[in-house]
C-alpha cells in the first residue's frame, strides 16, 4: 500500500485536519477516568453532592469535546479516503486506457473491471479505518498505559504482561489470514468473468441452449467464492472471543488485586475504578488495531493488484513526453512529406504465447490517394495487419511506416489522430444516435453528423425512429440491428478528418444494394485520402486500386481484381466461389 502513497498528497491538509481531531478526542479520553476517580474520592466518598455535580458536569463538557472530535475526525478521514479512491479509480481507467492489445490480455477484462471497483473500494474502507485509528488507538494504548501507571503502578503491571500477549495472538492472525484473502480476489474475478462472459453472450447461450452449462459454470465460481470467504471468516469469527476473553480476565485481575490494595488501604475505590477504565481503553484500542490488521491484509492485497495495473510493460508515448518541441515539430515536418501514406518492411508479428507468426515477412504501400483492399481466409492475419499500423502490437521484427515515420518513434496519441478506423467488431456506447457518430468528432455540428450518415446509408433507418438524431442507443448497441450498427460505425468513422481511413471489414453486414451506394459516397467524400478495405466479399473490393491477398500470415498475391485472377490461385478460389462465369468474365 505504501506505493499509493502518492495519491495522498491532496489531501495531507484534511489528514492533519483529522490528525488533531483524534489527538484531541484522545486527550478527552484519558481525561475522564481521572475526573471519574477525583468525583469518587473527594465527592462520593464523602458525601459532597456539590462536588460531585460540579465534577459531573466537568466530565460532561469534556465527553461533549470527545463526541465533537471524533465526529470532525471522521469526517475528514472519510473525505481524504474518498478522495483518494476517487483518485486511483481515474489514475487506473487512465492507464488502462493506453494499455495495448497484449495488456489487456494479459489481465483481462474481468480482472481489470474488479480492480477498478472492487479492489479500490477495498483500500478505501481500509483507509478510513487507518486514518481514523492510526493516532487515536496507539495515543489510547500508550497513553492509558502512562495514566494507569501514574494512578497506581502495581495493578498496571498487570496490563505489561497482557498487552504482549494479545499482539502475538494478532500477528499470527495476520499471518494465516493475508494469503487467503489473495485466493479471495482471484475467486471474486472469476465469477466476473463468467458473469460477463454470460451477459455479453447471452444471444449464444440462448441459441444453443447452454443455459444450464453456465448456471453450472456460475455455480463452480460461486461456491469457490463462498467457501474461500467463510474459511477467512472462520479464523476471524476467533478474534473478537479471544479479545473479549482478555479484556473480561484483565477486568477480573485488576477488580480482585484492587480489591486487595483498598483493603490494605493501599489505593482508594475512584483509584481502582480509574485503572479499570484506563484498562478498558487500551484493551479497546488494541481491539480497533486488531480491525486495522485483519482488514490490512486485504487491503495490501487489493493495492498489489492495483500496482500491477500501473505497472506497464511498454507505456504508450504521448505527446507530452516530447518534451524538445522543436524535435516534435521537425517530426510533424517529415510525416506532411507523406501524408496518408502506409508502409509494410518485412514486418513479422507473433502474439504472446503463439507457436507460429501471425504475419511473416510482410512488405506493401498504401499510397495517398488509393484504395488498397486486404482479403484473404478467416485467420490470416488481416486484423492483425490493421492493428499493427494503429499500433495496438508492436511489430517483432521489420517496421511499419505511417506518413514517412516508423509508429515505433511516433507519439500514439498524434499516431492515431491521423487514423479513422471502423473497427471489425462495431462497439456502440449508451447515448443517441448522434453522440454515437459525435464520438469521432468531438465538436461535429448537426449538420456535419447527418452529411456523415448519409455517406454512410444511415439516414435511411435513422429519419424513420421516433426521435430520428437524438433516438436511444441501448448499451452496445442492442436496439439496433447488424447493418444499423456497421453503418453508424462507419459514419462515426467518416465524420473523422484524418489522413488514413481503415475499414476492417466493415461492410460484412450490409446488403449489395448498401454496400455499393456506400462504396460510391466514399470515394466521391474522401477523395485524395487513404483508403485500406478488409473484406470478405470480392464486389466489396474488385475496384480497389491494390488488393493484397492473405493467406496464414503471408502475402501471396498484390494486384488488381483481373490482374489477380490469373496470377493468384487463391483470389481465383475466393472469386469463383462469389461470382458467376458472366462476372468474372466481365471483372
Amino acid at each position: 500500500m505504501l506505493k499509493l502513497i502518492k495519491y495522498a498528497k491532496p489531501f495531507i491538509p484534511s489528514l492533519l485536519l483529522t490528525f488533531i481531531f483524534m489527538l484531541g478526542m484522545a486527550v478527552a479520553e484519558l481525561t475522564l477516568p481521572l475526573l471519574l476517580a477525583d468525583m469518587v474520592n473527594n465527592g462520593m466518598m464523602l458525601g459532597d453532592t456539590a462536588y460531585v455535580l460540579r465534577s459531573g458536569m466537568t466530565m460532561l463538557v469534556v465527553a461533549l469535546i470527545s463526541s465533537v472530535c471524533s465526529i470532525a475526525g471522521m469526517f475528514f478521514a472519510v473525505r481524504s479516503a474518498l478522495g483518494i479512491g476517487r483518485d486511483l479509480r481515474e489514475g487506473i481507467f487512465t492507464k488502462v486506457s493506453s494499455y495495448s492489445l497484449d495488456e489487456f490480455e494479459k489481465i483481462g477484462t474481468a480482472s481489470l473491471i474488479t480492480r477498478t471497483t472492487n479492489d479500490v473500494t477495498q483500500v478505501q474502507n481500509t483507509l478510513i479505518m487507518i486514518f481514523r485509528f492510526m493516532i487515536f488507538a496507539p495515543l489510547m494504548c500508550m497513553g492509558g498505559i502512562i495514566m494507569a501507571r501514574f494512578v497506581d503502578p502495581a495493578l498496571t503491571r498487570m496490563l505489561i504482561i497482557v498487552i504482549p500477549i494479545m499482539l502475538v495472538f494478532i500477528v499470527i492472525m495476520a499471518k494465516m489470514i493475508m494469503p487467503m484473502f489473495s485466493r479471495l480476489q482471484e475467486f471474486v474475478d472469476r465469477v466476473n468473468l463468467v458473469l460477463r462472459e454470460n451477459l455479453m453472450g447471452v444471444r449464444v447461450v440462448r441459441a444453443f441452449n447452454r443455459q444450464d452449462y453456465e448456471r453450472n459454470r456460475f455455480d463452480a465460481a460461486n461456491v469457490d467464492l463462498t467457501s474461500i470467504a467463510i474459511n477467512i471468516n472462520k479464523r476471524m469469527a476467533l478474534v473478537n472471543p479471544v479479545m473479549m476473553l482478555f479484556i473480561n480476565g484483565t477486568a477480573l485481575l485488576i477488580v480482585w488485586a484492587g480489591g486487595i490494595r483498598i483493603y490494605q488501604g493501599e489505593i482508594q475505590l475512584g483509584d481502582m475504578i480509574a485503572i479499570l477504565q484506563y484498562s478498558m481503553q487500551i484493551m479497546f484500542s488494541i481491539i480497533m488495531a486488531t480491525m486495522m490488521f485483519v482488514m490490512i491484509p486485504r487491503a495490501e492485497v487489493s493495492a498489489r493488484r492495483i500496482n500491477e495495473v500501473f505497472v506497464s510493460e511498454e507505456p504508450e508515448k504521448s505527446d507530452q513526453s516530447f518534451a524538445d518541441e522543436k524535435a516534435f515539430s521537425e517530426t510533424v515536418e517529415i510525416r506532411r512529406e507523406k501524408v496518408g501514406a502506409v508502409e509494410f518492411k518485412d514486418v513479422t508479428f507473433r502474439h504472446k504465447g503463439a507457436e507460429n507468426p501471425a504475419l511473416k515477412n510482410i512488405s506493401f504501400t498504401a499510397k495517398q490517394g488509393e484504395v488498397t483492399a486486404i482479403i484473404g481466409s478467416t485467420g490470416s492475419g488481416k486484423s492483425t495487419l490493421i492493428n499493427l499500423i494503429a499500433r495496438f502490437y508492436d511489430a517483432e521484427s521489420g517496421q511499419v511506416f505511417v506518413n514517412g515515420e516508423d509508429v515505433k518513434s511516433q507519439c500514439v496519441d498524434s499516431l492515431r489522430k491521423t487514423l479513422s478506423v471502423a473497427p471489425q467488431t462495431t462497439n456502440l456506447f449508451s447515448g443517441t444516435v448522434a453522440d454515437n457518430i459525435r464520438y469521432g468528432k468531438d465538436d461535429a455540428t448537426q449538420e456535419e453528423i447527418e452529411h456523415a450518415a448519409k455517406i454512410a446509408q444511415a439516414d435511411l433507418f435513422i429519419i424513420e425512429m421516433e426521435k430520428k438524431y437524438d433516438s436511444e442507443v441501448s448499451q452496445g448497441g442492442a436496439n439496433l440491428s447488424g447493418g444499423q450498427k456497421q453503418r453508424l460505425a462507419i459514419a462515426r468513422a467518416i465524420i473523422r478528418d484524418a489522413d488514413i481511413y481503415i475499414f476492417d471489414d466493415s461492410f460484412s453486414a450490409l446488403d449489395f444494394k448498401t454496400d455499393s451506394m456506400l462504396r460510391a459516397c466514399l470515394k466521391e467524400e474522401i477523395a485524395g485520402k487513404t483508403q485500406i478495405i478488409i473484406a470478405q466479399r470480392i464486389t466489396t473490393i474488385k475496384e480497389a486500386d491494390k488488393i493484397i491477398v492473405l493467406d496464414e500470415g503471408e502475402i501471396v498475391g498484390i494486384g488488381r481484381h483481373m490482374d489477380l485472377l490469373n496470377s493468384c490461385e487463391i483470389y481465383g478460389e475466393i472469386a469463383r466461389s462469389q461470382l458467376s462465369e458472366e462476372e468474372l468474365s466481365h471483372g
